[in-house]
């Protein structure tokens, strides 16, 4: 069985927006937290914090550890052909941005991110992962 953690981060502000990155991969295109994999050695906290910078052009700040999410997908339900199912952990922090200003990653997993109520959200193309890291945070979409 193949395994991958990862490490995300829940950032609102002070209108209770919340910031999401668009991840694409092939012809699938969901909107998701801003996160990723970590590094060969990279401590999960580090990682969320890269991870956001990174697909988001924003430092932050991590708050607290929110949860970890685990699952496994069977081989059928993986996105690139494979024979062996894959567990993911996924380390859930919530942030609060310190600096910087919203751009887009260039050559990634994502192509554009920005700011949105849940509202919004609620009548987005999202992966799982947005209302799971939202319920860990408190935060219900409607």
């Amino acid at each position: 069985m193949d395994m991958r953690v990862a490490a995300y981060a829940v950032v609102s502000d002070d209108r209770d927006r919340v910031l999401l990155a668009r991840w694409i991969q092939g012809r699938r295109v969901a909107w998701t937290m801003p996160g990723g994999g970590l590094e060969s050695g990279e401590d999960p906290e580090a990682a969320a914090r890269r991870e956001v910078r990174e697909e988001t052009g924003y430092t932050v700040e991590l708050d607290e550890l929110l949860g970890i999410h685990s699952r496994v997908l069977p081989a059928t339900q993986r996105i690139t052909a494979s024979e062996t199912p894959l567990h993911t952990l996924r380390i859930v922090y919530r942030a609060h941005v310190t600096r910087g200003e919203l751009r887009f990653e260039e050559d990634g997993s994502t192509d554009m991110a920005g700011w949105f109520t849940l509202e919004q959200i609620a009548g987005m193309q999202r992966v799982k992962l947005v209302d799971i890291a939202l319920k860990m945070a408190g935060l219900e979409i409607p």
